[in-house]
């Protein structure tokens, strides 16, 4: 395999290691001591091996997967049937799952910071270290003064251990006598936008629709999303529905740079960055001149509003350059709106962003026809966005406009990045603002229904909301946070303006802990390291992009000492002295050791019960492949708060329990499958059609239009920084790299980074592909191989650059400008200049 390249690889592979991985030897240590769930047991299969399901550790597609372990290691997987999100299918990152485990450096004991350098540890050490600067640094300057930040590969279970740690607990140690808000999951990178859309649109979050919409579609919109790279598997599920009806099925990509995607598509329209905004007001545009919109469905479904314009890119600290009415939305009439869009002509938008006129008007024609099922698919390229809230509030208008939404083979969907982005930085709410279940601190009655569930005083919830992740990193550089502790992610590989953050670390009054499960670039930087149990090495649950909440077992030991972060956070409430002679732990975690995890699942699910967001039970979880939420009970006793009994029997549930009085609901809002929708049309018998909104009360039960302009991006490309850069991923490897840089096979197809350049740039500068190149922007600059008609083609004046590569950050040169709603930065536009190194 010395000279295998990628296409070589991937054809070899893909049909072979399904079922198979190498045996990694691993010194068997003492077990941890902690809850511990019943592990995997029954018949070994002809290779002695037994199996459970699990799901990927990987991106927010949610693969269930089946886990082979023989002795006490994980030593195969493979895609698991019976999970309707990927019904068998994995990619080549999941195909390599069991090796993600065992690479020669897992950490496996605390490590202290000591004269300069980090030294092994015992875990009393450090447990009672870090419980002492909690505790120190609470009494003196208050709850202000600490963060934590997360990740959507939090398990469930532990970003709510880690919700109630900050959020509930620390207000019984600090002086202010409240927790801190000062929460974030690295999710704040990469989906708030898609959160923030949801909420003002349609009043509650995640999408409406189901992977299965892949099947029922005929038009495909692919907005700045590369699927057939960063969610192979549903792409692939597009690719069989257009080869099953190829005449009638269309693909639609949008984009600033050729991918594989791309190849696949009918139709490709390549913008200037930014001009996506346009583009979508275009779409809006035509189909009210041409009175494309569904009358019926806009005059009972929709409310238009105008929202505020010149909202700035969060550039200064303090979010200094940005307007206090920056997310405010005023009244708006439907004559308004048309009137707004109507500037937004074809000729217009084409000289704005480059794509040719006819492009424009056929991918119009496509989005607009009443004879076409249509979907569109959007994550970074939408998300991380300078205008990132009004990108998806854009796409939602021509969903609205043209009743395409809630209806199967019809709708906008979000897709994620991360496992848990969903269900854990959504659901479970480890925000900044929220609390679970679409509940913020900065509500009374929500902090007031916190309190009673959390049993704890409800003064002691912050109603304060906390700092933002670009901020939260900034006070550490302002020297305003003391401590931060991170979990399950890599910022000091990952943050925009990175050489700003890494050097904020060297103060001596600022204390870092980092728990993770490889050395990284940041724990590299860390005063003390925890080492982790991961992925099947202990207990979990993720909730993908569908709303899908996948349970799995633990199955294997984790190494040497290393242990799971709820014992981490346990142990260090442990150590936190209340009043009543009483420890932290005793207040927050108040759960049997023999049901755990179980406890702590139906304390966290009564905050979604009753209220259209009804998680299963964690029986039902621990049974099944996989449970769309909301999950409804037929009864007021087992709902929380309805009687569904009139409405139930002209339920559609293709995939619940009705029979045992339970629905999962395929597609929120349509009274054909959703109960709390067809409660609402028997409640109010003047609504007409299916779909109804009923979480969006404060807009008489109607979503939201917004009339927002196109606005430039924060930084464009001028005589000294000619380029536009953007960052991303590429198939085989994820995020920063520090699982699939491990997998020797991956690493083999994809050992470094490159810069993508256009073939014309390239030819004009005399670069050829494997040339060191230097790219700057005003924040630094690093060096990379080049590559000229690769993978990915930028298009002419633009660069692409993937961020798995820790040897070579190419986020020491992003910019960490961020939209002012959602607070989530832009990494797909800053201004560079390459030149040979």
């Amino acid at each position: 395999m010395k000279n295998l390249d990628r296409r070589k690889f991937l054809k070899s592979t893909a049909a072979s290691i399904a079922t198979a991985s190498l045996l990694a030897s691993c010194e068997q240590k003492p077990k941890p001591q902690e809850p511990l769930t019943q592990k995997v047991g029954g018949e070994l299969d002809q290779l002695g091996m037994e199996w459970d399901k699990s799901v990927c550790r990987f991106c927010g597609t949610g693969c269930g997967v089946l886990v082979g372990r023989k002795g006490d290691k994980i030593v195969a997987t493979k895609g698991d049937p019976d999970c309707y999100s990927n019904k068998g299918l994995n990619c080549i990152k999941g195909y390599f799952l069991s090796k993600i485990l065992y690479g020669k450096d897992r950490l496996t004991k605390p490590l202290i910071r000591k004269n300069g350098k980090l030294e092994e540890s015992s875990w009393d050490e450090a447990l009672d270290l870090v419980a002492s600067k909690y505790t120190e640094i609470l009494k003196e300057h208050g709850s202000d003064a600490v963060s934590m930040f997360g990740s959507g590969q939090w398990t469930i279970f532990e970003g709510y251990a880690a919700s109630k740690f900050m959020k509930a607990g620390l207000g019984f140690v600090s002086k202010d006598g409240v927790g801190s808000n000062h929460l974030e999951p690295n999710a704040r990178m990469c989906m708030a936008s898609a959160v923030a859309g949801f909420m003002r649109t349609f009043q509650s979050d995640e999408p409406m629709g189901s992977y299965e919409d892949l099947e029922h579609a005929d038009t495909f919109f692919l907005w700045g999303a590369n699927m057939a790279e960063m969610h192979p598997v549903l792409f692939s599920r597009i690719i069989d529905t257009k080869l099953k009806n190829p005449r009638k099925v269309r693909i639609v990509d949008l984009g600033t740079q050729y991918t594989r995607s791309s190849e696949e598509a009918d139709l490709y329209l390549e913008f200037k960055p930014q001009t996506d905004l346009a583009i979508l007001n275009y779409f809006a545009h035509y189909i009210c001149e041409n009175e494309l919109y569904d009358k019926e469905f806009v005059e009972q479904n929709t409310i238009f509003k105008k929202g505020q314009d010149n909202i700035g890119y969060g550039l200064k600290d303090g979010d200094g350059d940005i307007p206090k009415n920056a997310g405010a939305m005023y009244p708006y009439t439907f004559e308004e709106f048309k009137k707004f869009v109507s500037t937004y002509t074809a000729e217009y938008v084409s000289e704005l962003s480059g794509v040719p006129v006819e492009k424009l008007v056929e991918a119009a024609r496509y989005i607009s026809s009443k004879d076409r099922n249509v979907c569109s698919y959007w994550t970074m390229g939408f998300n991380q966005h300078t205008r990132g809230t009004w990108a998806n509030h854009l796409v939602y208008n021509i969903h609205l406009l043209t009743g395409k939404i809630s209806k199967p083979g019809n709708g906008p969907f979000s897709l994620t990045g991360q496992p848990s982005a969903c269900g854990t930085a959504r659901e479970v709410g480890t925000f900044a603002h929220r609390l679970p279940a679409d509940h913020v601190v900065a509500n009374a009655a929500h902090r007031e229904m916190a309190a009673k569930i959390w049993n704890i005083p409800v003064e002691k919830i912050n109603p304060k909301v906390g700092l933002h992740t670009v901020e939260m990193f900034r006070a550490v550089d302002n020297k305003k946070l003391k401590l931060m502790w991170t979990q399950v992610t890599n910022p000091f590989q990952s943050m925009p303006h990175l050489n700003r953050y890494r050097k904020a670390t060297e103060d001596k009054g600022f204390f870092l802990i980092v728990s993770d499960v490889y050395p990284t670039r940041s724990t590299e930087l860390a005063d003390v390291v925890f080492p982790c149990a991961m992925w099947t090495e202990k207990e979990g649950a993720y909730g993908n992009a569908e709303r899908r909440t996948q349970h799995w077992n633990k199955i294997a030991e984790p190494p040497g000492e290393a242990k799971t972060e709820i014992w981490q956070m346990y142990e260090i409430a442990k150590r936190m002295k209340v009043e009543g002679g009483k420890t932290l732990a005793d207040i927050i975690y108040p759960y049997s050791k023999e049901n755990y995890y179980k406890e702590m699942w139906e304390e966290y699910r009564s905050f979604s019960l009753g209220i259209g967001k009804d998680l299963a039970p964690y029986d039902v979880l621990r049974e099944k492949h996989g449970v769309v939420w909301p999950y409804v009970g037929k009864t007021e006793e087992v709902n929380g708060k309805h009687d569904f009994t009139d409405v139930w029997d002209n339920l559609e549930s293709p995939e619940g329990d009705k029979d045992k009085g339970f629905v999962s609901v395929k597609w929120r809002y349509n009274a054909k499958y959703d109960p709390y929708a067809a409660k609402f049309k028997k409640e109010h018998p003047e609504h007409k059609g299916d779909i109804a909104f009923y979480k969006a009360k404060k807009n008489g039960y109607k979503a939201t239009i917004l009339a927002v302009p196109y606005e430039p991006a924060a930084e464009e490309p001028d005589n000294e920084f000619p380029f536009w850069l953007c960052t991303g991923r590429v198939l085989e490897h994820w995020h920063t790299g520090s699982m699939t840089m491990r997998v020797p096979e991956l690493r083999r197809a994809v050992p470094r980074a490159v810069v993508n350049l256009n073939p014309d740039d390239a030819k004009k500068m005399g670069i050829k592909r494997g040339d060191l190149v230097r790219v700057s922007s005003r924040r630094g600059s690093v060096v990379f191989p080049a590559d000229v008609n690769g993978r990915s083609i930028p298009a002419l004046g633009n660069v692409f650059i993937p961020f798995f590569d820790e040897t070579r950050m190419v986020n020491e040169i992003t910019l960490d400008a961020y939209c002012p709603i959602s607070k989530e930065p832009d990494y797909k536009k800053c201004a560079v200049k390459v030149e040979k190194a």
